[in-house]
């Protein structure tokens, strides 16, 4: 039984640092998808321009500069994962 519950916590603990890699991947292009429509929600909201199409050029703008700025940090951080991944292999065939 001691054996299963290991398997357990392992999965667990893989499974949480995927998780984390993923959130940590996409919260530059999120929060600055999500500052961009708010600002220019504002805009809209205090000149009176209810055009549906408005925000999605300056975030796709935006999001595009987000991306290829935090690129080189998402790069190593996939690195340094899938290298963590790739040498916990013997550790897990036991």
């Amino acid at each position: 039984m001691e054996v299963i519950g290991t398997v357990i916590d392992i999965v667990i603990g893989m499974a949480k640092e995927a998780v984390e890699v993923t959130l940590l991947l996409s919260a530059p292009m999120l929060l600055v998808g999500l500052a961009i429509g708010l600002v220019v929600s504002i805009l809209q909201a205090v000149t009176q321009v209810q055009e549906m199409t408005l925000t999605f050029v300056p975030k796709i703008i935006g999001v595009m500069l987000a991306l290829v700025i935090a690129l080189p940090w998402m790069i190593n951080l996939m690195v340094a994962y899938t290298e963590n991944l790739f040498a916990s292999i013997p550790n897990l065939i036991r």
